[in-house]
């Protein structure tokens, strides 16, 4: 089990200017920032992180929401930190995420839910990877 999972502050959550109270909710579940950039991902780059999801019907739409604004890329830790980090988040439908949770203070629906939290350790890894070098972790 890892001590570190991957999250991005989606382009719903930045636009609608929520990247500090949501740093605050992670922080305050005591999470250490390991890693943290914002950007703006290209449809290719968005297409290549959510490749998983190439044959699945949302997998156009999710390319284009992911590319049309900034995003905040972080690399959290914490002992637990995948499970512990999707407990935060809450479920991907905010309608149906537990109150408290980021997706249901700050998620729109289900497509434009705030923020993305990675699923296993493995997956923390890759998507970790996908954004940060070695030098840009501490």
């Amino acid at each position: 089990m890892s001590n570190r999972t991957f999250t991005m502050i989606k382009p719903d959550a930045f636009a609608a200017g929520h990247i500090g109270s949501i740093l605050k909710h992670i922080e305050a579940a005591g999470f250490k920032i390991i890693a943290m950039k914002a950007i703006r991902l290209s449809a290719e780059k968005a297409g290549e992180f959510y490749a998983v999801h190439k044959e699945r019907p949302f997998y156009g739409e999710l390319v284009e929401f992911m590319s049309s604004g900034p995003i905040v890329a972080a690399i959290l830790e914490k002992e637990n930190a995948v499970a512990d980090f999707r407990t935060l988040i809450g479920a991907t439908n905010p309608a149906q995420a537990a109150d408290g949770t980021i997706r249901k203070l700050y998620a729109k629906s289900v497509g434009e839910n705030a923020v993305h939290g990675s699923d296993s350790d493995e997956n923390a890894a890759i998507e970790g990877s996908f954004f940060f070098s070695a030098f840009e972790r501490i």
